[in-house]
């Protein structure tokens, strides 16, 4: 009495074993992919209000001259209410508005001397949070780039591991720091 058909059953359940757990593998890992945009977004997003708000702040703070002031404010009120269609042309705007404000001449020192160095405080926190948008933007295009990737392997295609998840897409923007 042979038995080779039991090891050809083995065999194959084997096999069928293997292939499920590197499908379950590859669907875990491009969910986990996801996440991470999803995360970065959020990121993206609180850094982008920080901007706002310390662009917004130093508009207030009259340290500045009433037509710069107004410029400032209305480019951070614009980027704060952008809809989703319109937000990476707001943002840009508001970078180019800090840039034209910030980087006149001798700005800073202007500014240390008017506000007993209050306006330093404010341009710093300016600065930090236009570096973090820089940052955060950096991630998060890094992370939906890596999404698509993973989203192009046949196996993802051929069996929509991605589910209903939406292609992630890239941030755009001008996010050139002002020379603070």
């Amino acid at each position: 009495m042979s038995y080779d058909w039991i090891i050809d059953v083995l065999f194959w359940i084997a096999v069928v074993f293997l292939a499920a757990g590197y499908v379950s593998w590859r669907a875990t890992r491009l969910d986990r992919l996801h996440v991470r945009v999803e995360t970065a977004r959020a990121a993206l997003d609180a850094a982008l209000v920080r901007r706002a708000a310390a662009a917004l702040e130093l508009a207030a703070s009259r340290l500045l001259d009433p037509a710069t002031s107004l410029v400032l404010a209305t480019a951070a009120h614009e980027a704060r209410t952008a809809d989703a269609d319109n937000r990476e042309f707001a943002e840009s705007d508001l970078s180019r508005a800090l840039r034209a404000v910030v980087d006149q001449p001798e700005f800073a020192s202007t500014l240390a001397e008017r506000a007993d160095g209050d306006g330093k405080a404010v341009l710093e926190e300016l600065s930090s949070a236009a570096a973090k948008v820089a940052y955060a933007r950096r991630f998060y295009n890094d992370a939906v780039s890596q999404a698509r990737i993973a989203r192009r392997k046949l196996l993802v295609r051929v069996l929509p591991l991605h589910g209903r998840a939406p292609l992630p897409g890239f941030f755009e923007i001008d996010d050139d720091p002002p020379g603070i």
